[in-house]
């Protein structure tokens, strides 16, 4: 079993543990599932490059990805899935790839594409976290990166295509909301009392998404209309990151 295990990942904001959503997937499923992760917050001492956080190290190696890292704790036998059936192992796996599909462009759009939104609270959050002069370009990079992931997932054209994209993403972002709160109904957790991989997924998207403070916030008064959802995200941070629902 792996003696050391450090996370580099974004920090946080607005009662959030990272206001980054790969981020937060590890962290969750990291109290989850007790792995005694050592967590480095980035900040303006920060050596790396390309902002490909989260990165997970331990003494012999180095893993990227939020699925790999998850993959890579379980085989070190931290495993939040265990009580799990082949069921809801194969719903997990449904869940988290309607997710990525379906709600992660909308996230990615929120933070990263929508001006008003990145202009005014991600461009200068991250920026603020990054040693200049990379703070000059990687916030910037991180956009461009978004966009092309979000028209790579909705396999469309190029740029001229972008309104009609961004209707379609909002769209499927909320009918996906819409799912996981009928799913989750008046239970604590996706599959019952103990939290797993889906639980830590379902909190890294949503809770930035529901804490954020935006000026653009469409995406945020649908979710925030999904009680059970929202009490999902709090319960999480209270019981788990000892944040006070106050911090919020």
């Amino acid at each position: 079993m792996a003696a050391s295990l450090e996370l580099s990942c974004w920090g946080g904001g607005w009662g959030l543990p990272s206001v980054h959503s790969e981020s937060l997937v590890v962290m969750a499923y990291a109290k989850f599932s007790g792995a005694p992760l050592k967590v480095n917050v980035i900040d303006n001492t920060w050596r790396g490059s390309r902002g490909d956080v989260p990165i997970l190290t331990t003494e012999d190696n180095i893993v990227s990805q939020p699925a790999k890292i998850l993959n890579f704790l379980r085989k070190q036998k931290y495993n939040a899935d265990y009580e799990l059936s082949a069921k809801q192992g194969a719903d997990t796996l449904a869940y988290i790839a309607l997710l990525e599909e379906k709600l992660l462009p909308a996230v990615l759009h929120t933070f990263w594409v929508e001006s008003d939104n990145y202009f005014t609270v991600t461009k200068p959050w991250f920026a603020s976290q990054i040693p200049f002069p990379l703070s000059l370009i990687l916030p910037g990079r991180m956009s461009r990166g978004a966009l092309n992931r979000i028209l790579l997932t909705r396999g469309q054209p190029p740029l001229y295509h972008l309104r009609e994209v961004e209707a379609q993403i909002y769209r499927d972002a909320k009918e996906c909301l819409n799912l996981l709160s009928n799913r989750l109904g008046t239970s604590q957790f996706f599959f019952g009392n103990t939290p797993s991989t889906l639980d830590a997924y379902v909190f890294g998207f949503l809770a930035p998404l529901y804490k954020v403070r935006f000026p653009k916030i469409q995406l945020q008064e649908h979710l925030k209309q999904l009680s059970n959802l929202c009490r999902f995200c709090d319960d999480i941070l209270s019981s788990y990151f000892r944040i006070s629902l106050g911090d919020g």
